[in-house]
């Protein structure tokens, strides 16, 4: 038996498909490669020695999703597969609907038709909206504040109804907080296809010349440096969870939703000190205004994943940056070097 991973070159999907195989687990990737590179692929099978079966296309592709699940014996769903970035949610607010709730109903439909209803879902912690209170717990109120973040919750709420419409579904949704780091080999890692829209594939980019400086939005929050805190989660340790859920589903079968963070915020001036210290490399930045709807801090109480998967992040901040730095300082040109 098989396990689908829709965006499975991507990069956290990349970073999952390396724990699958060297849990002997059978794999068939997905991926239209729009922010991804098939070369991740052939690293991945440098890393593990093992080879995944690849299939380029979309999950709207109705047919080319038949044929996967016609031609292999698959048994569950990892569902990476969606566009991330929440600044062009707001300009291109059609095309993330589609992708990522049209692109889900139509993979349920497919898994319904054959009869695969075991599914792990790659949600955010975006869906949060502006938490009440931190740390933040799962249990707390949702409430999306931009397009991305809305068809996150689209599809969490549609997950629900197909379980409550059909008890046999087994449904894992994880929401993550803010994936960091590179596999330790520096083979895969984060490869942005235009300019970084997170924090630290923006410093390895500055670090490596790629960019002349970081710009901060705002220095003046009520935090220990006036930098916004965040928490940030080694990307392997999130593809554990991913492992630990597909686990939990088989033992305990309904829809269960999990945060996956570390519990604890660093600061952006934080972030930058460690890779600076990791790397060698002094990181330019200047200051300007705060961004509408940043918050001053952000962080996960992940508790009931660590109680309930008994998983746990194992990686610490010098571990992200350490890797982070491996891998763009081996690829200063990401997957096209």
């Amino acid at each position: 038996m098989a396990i689908l991973v829709t965006g499975g070159a991507g990069y956290i999907g990349s970073h999952t498909v390396v724990e699958l195989l060297n849990a002997e687990q059978q794999v068939i990737v997905l991926d239209n490669l729009s922010n991804a590179n098939v070369n991740a692929l052939k690293r991945i099978e440098n890393i593990t020695n093992k080879t995944c079966v690849f299939y380029q296309g979309s999950v709207l592709n109705k047919a080319l999703l038949h044929k996967i699940f016609t031609d292999h014996q698959i048994e569950s769903v990892i569902h990476f597969a969606g566009l991330k970035a929440v600044g062009e949610s707001v300009n291109k607010p059609l095309q993330y609907y589609e992708t990522n709730v049209t692109g889900t109903i139509i993979l349920c439909q497919v898994m319904a038709e054959h009869g695969v209803k075991q599914l792990v879902f790659s949600s955010s912690a975006t869906v949060y909206g502006v938490p009440d209170s931190l740390p933040i717990r799962e249990n707390f109120t949702t409430g999306a504040t931009n397009p991305y973040g809305q068809s996150k919750l689209m599809v969490e709420q549609l997950l629900t109804d197909l379980h409550i419409a059909d008890k046999q579904w087994n449904i894992a949704v994880l929401r993550y907080f803010n994936p960091v780091g590179a596999h330790e080999s520096g083979l895969i890692g984060e490869d942005p296809s235009d300019t970084p829209n997170n924090l630290m594939p923006y410093i390895c980019q500055v670090a490596v010349g790629k960019l002349p400086e970081l710009q901060i939005f705002g220095n003046d929050y009520l935090t220990p440096d006036g930098t916004g805190v965040r928490d940030y989660i080694h990307v392997v340790d999130l593809a554990q969870g991913h492992l630990k859920a597909l686990q939990k589903l088989s033992t305990r079968p309904g829809i269960v939703t999990y945060n996956l963070g570390t519990g604890r915020g660093y600061s952006v001036i934080e972030i930058i000190k460690a890779f600076e210290q990791a790397s060698g490399k002094q990181i330019p930045y200047r200051f300007s205004a705060r961004r509408d709807g940043d918050l001053a801090a952000y962080f996960a109480d992940s508790s009931l994943a660590y109680e309930e998967l008994n998983w746990q992040p194992l990686h610490s901040l010098e571990s992200m940056v350490e890797s982070s730095w491996l891998w763009q300082s081996k690829n200063p040109n990401g997957y096209n070097d």
